[in-house]
């Protein structure tokens, strides 16, 4: 053995062996300041040592997007996306997510030290299987900006595809109807039964007595009784939203004293406030109009469920639209009102 050894180590004398390295992975960087995903994948399609996040994705031909660019375009929506920002927000690795939640609670009861314990009844399940659709968005860049060093292919990319998935997907967790795409929680028949009478799912609504407007006198009170018709351990957290048009109307509300109901953010990157609650500026929330759901107030975090892939997907197409390269981008989303008593509407209705 020893021979052998030596032998080989004679036979490599003077030669340098070659630097072995391991494939770059997802967010991994070469030299210079550039990921390769960008420098090789986005600029050229050539970049040959990408590798996806999954191996479900590998099959559809196109790459996963590293997670830096992942990253910067869930910062975007959540920035401008209304809804996801106060939304629970869940990462899946399927379209078949499933989630249990019970109705009615578990009853208990009281017994003396020796007393018997009669058996409480059993909670009810319901599951919760929010619609899922692929959300996409199909950016083009001309070849010649690809081609400029000085052109940002990583902001402008993660840039684009978040500002086209934030409108849609805006819509479509306020009024989505369930076919291929998230079910808003304004979707559906909501009604004016209390908690715990109304069906499983439905959201209670609110009249403000008037059609297509607020009560003459006193127009606040109904948005204090919007507050108090939700639970108190649904209070903290909960927020309203509502479009720009409605609450330019709010804003004008004052009390007795001449104060605006309506209160600015105290700092910066602090939310709007009324009666104390943070203000959600929705645009895709309806106008206030006859039998209207134009406001809503809620805890969504725990109404609201967004279901989504961890990744987004990227093909690149340099063919379709010569000399422009067009980027389609895809990503699994889902949604679907949780927690049915954790949202409640305000309805510009006689009844």
């Amino acid at each position: 053995m020893e021979q052998v050894t030596g032998s080989l180590e004679a036979s490599f004398e003077g030669t340098v062996a070659p630097a072995v390295e391991r494939p770059v992975l997802s967010g991994a960087r070469v030299s210079g300041s550039r990921s390769a995903f960008v420098d090789g994948y986005l600029r050229t399609g050539s970049e040959i040592e990408l590798k996806s996040f999954t191996g479900a994705v590998a099959g559809d031909g196109g790459y996963a997007v590293p997670r830096e660019i992942d990253a910067m375009i869930d910062r975007t929506l959540t920035a401008i996306s209304p809804i996801r920002s106060i939304a629970n927000v869940v990462r899946v690795g399927s379209a078949g997510y499933r989630k249990l939640v019970t109705t009615g609670g578990t009853p208990s009861g009281w017994a003396s030290e020796i007393g018997a314990r009669a058996e409480t009844a059993t909670p009810a399940f319901k599951e919760i299987a929010p619609p899922m659709g692929e959300l996409f968005a199909n950016p083009a860049a001309s070849q010649a900006m690809l081609d400029d060093a000085a052109f940002d292919v990583e902001s402008w990319l993660a840039g684009e595809i978040s500002t086209e998935f934030a409108r849609a997907e805006g819509a479509a967790f306020v009024s989505g109807d369930g076919v291929n795409k998230p079910k808003g929680f304004l979707t559906g028949t909501p009604t004016n039964e209390a908690d715990g009478v109304r069906a499983f799912g439905t959201l209670q609504y609110l009249a403000t007595g008037v059609s297509a407007a607020f009560p003459a006198s006193n127009p606040a009170d109904k948005l204090v009784d919007l507050i108090q018709s939700l639970r108190t351990p649904y209070r903290q957290g909960a927020a309203f939203v509502m479009n720009s048009a409605t609450l330019a109307r709010i804003r004008k509300f004052k009390t007795t004293d001449g104060a605006f109901l309506w209160q600015p953010a105290m700092a910066s990157g602090q939310p709007d406030t009324l009666l104390g609650y943070p203000v959600v500026e929705a645009e895709d929330m309806p106008d206030v109009a006859a039998d209207s759901f134009a406001i809503a107030f809620g805890n969504f975090r725990a109404g609201y469920l967004i279901a989504e892939r961890s990744e987004t997907t990227i093909l690149r197409d340099p063919f379709t639209h010569k000399p422009f390269v067009h980027f389609y981008a895809v990503k699994r989303i889902g949604g679907a009102v949780m927690n049915s008593e954790a949202i409640k509407l305000l309805k510009f209705g006689v009844s």
